[in-house]
């Protein structure tokens, strides 16, 4: 049995979504004429009290078509130095929008509202790029699947609206922290002007993600998505997968939190362990004390048990709890952990 924690993008369709996939009716999207995306895209705006969304093949395509949304090219946006777009979508930033990054430090992935408003370039001073658009990420990726406290997202709101500043949430792992921290999409979508989810992550689908906003904005997204090649015609068979995940796959996320709270703690216990990032939703981050033990020969007994994990660099480990990681599997991943 093949234990893959490397990300909880590697499920399969359930039965159930399989079923709704299958059974789907379609059209052709670059036509606006499927039925069930259009369907999705209304379901998506309605849950977040946003006017419009439109489907795209991929997360990165919905975050770069948002940033090309709020920007020109010369200008800059503000983000976390572990932002994904900065630092997991190919530079995408630059190359498709033409924009630089000004990035903030903290905790987790996260800044504050001091430290953007400190960070935006005085629109009068030409030497300097104009600032014009703060993006997040929740949860953050690389800052372990933390959540953003909603109370500092409203902060940054108004430091944007105060300077002009358009708000773009990369919403990929959004679900998560929905269900962790017990909130609505509605809190969401009354403080950005556009977010990206993304349905084949946690909630298990094979492709998929949604970017949200007004209608105005949305209309411009569809040239955009075409221009970046995001067109699809009977996209409805993915649609389907998304409508049931919605429907069947949210709450059940509280399952992989629980259970990387679980790995995180038998980490915390192991001598070989360095450190363990504070675990809120599905992600682990931790570090080995190479002194004890390295990298490589952690990995490798974790492999011999057919237990995969990733490596990020600079001496940090992940792993992803997610839908096809079932208690059993659990409870291996335990036992092996624990004889190490």
């Amino acid at each position: 049995m093949k234990i893959n924690l490397i990300s909880d993008t590697v499920t399969k369709p359930s039965p159930g979504m399989l079923d709704a996939m299958m059974s789907a009716k379609v059209g052709d999207d670059v036509f606006k004429e499927d039925p069930t995306v259009n369907a999705l895209e209304d379901q998506v705006a309605r849950m977040f009290g946003m006017e419009a969304a439109l489907f795209f093949p991929s997360g990165t395509m919905a975050n770069q078509t948002g940033i090309k949304l709020h920007t020109q090219p010369g200008e800059q946006l503000i983000c976390h130095e572990y932002a994904h777009i900065y630092n997991y979508e190919g530079g995408g930033v630059s190359f498709n929008s033409g924009v630089s990054c000004k990035l903030l430090e903290g905790g987790s992935g996260m800044m504050t509202a001091e430290q953007v408003a400190a960070a935006i370039n005085p629109p009068d001073f030409y030497h300097s790029p104009l600032t014009s658009l703060v993006c997040i990420e929740n949860t953050t990726n690389k800052g372990g699947g933390a959540c953003w406290d909603i109370k500092e997202l409203k902060k940054i709101k108004n430091i944007c609206d105060e300077n002009g500043l358009a708000y773009h949430l990369d919403g990929a792992r959004l679900w998560n922290a929905l269900v962790a921290k017990k909130e609505t999409p509605k809190q969401y979508g009354e403080l950005f002007d556009t977010i990206s989810v993304c349905f084949s992550k946690g909630l298990g689908c094979p492709v998929g993600s949604v970017l949200i906003g007004s209608q105005e904005l949305i209309g411009k997204a569809l040239r955009i998505r075409k221009v970046f090649g995001g067109g699809m015609r009977q996209a409805g068979f993915l649609g389907a997968a998304a409508i049931y995940a919605l429907d069947n796959n949210i709450e059940r996320l509280a399952e992989d939190h629980k259970r990387a709270k679980e790995i995180g703690q038998l980490l915390n216990e192991l001598s070989c362990i360095g450190k363990v990032a504070p675990i809120e939703t599905n992600i682990v981050i931790f570090e080995i004390d190479e002194q004890k033990l390295s990298v490589a020969d952690f990995t490798k007994k974790l492999e011999k048990h057919n237990v995969h994990i990733i490596d990020m660099g600079q001496g940090k480990l992940r792993m992803v709890t997610h839908y096809d990681y079932t208690q059993e599997m659990h409870e291996i991943v335990l036992n092996v952990l624990d004889k190490l």
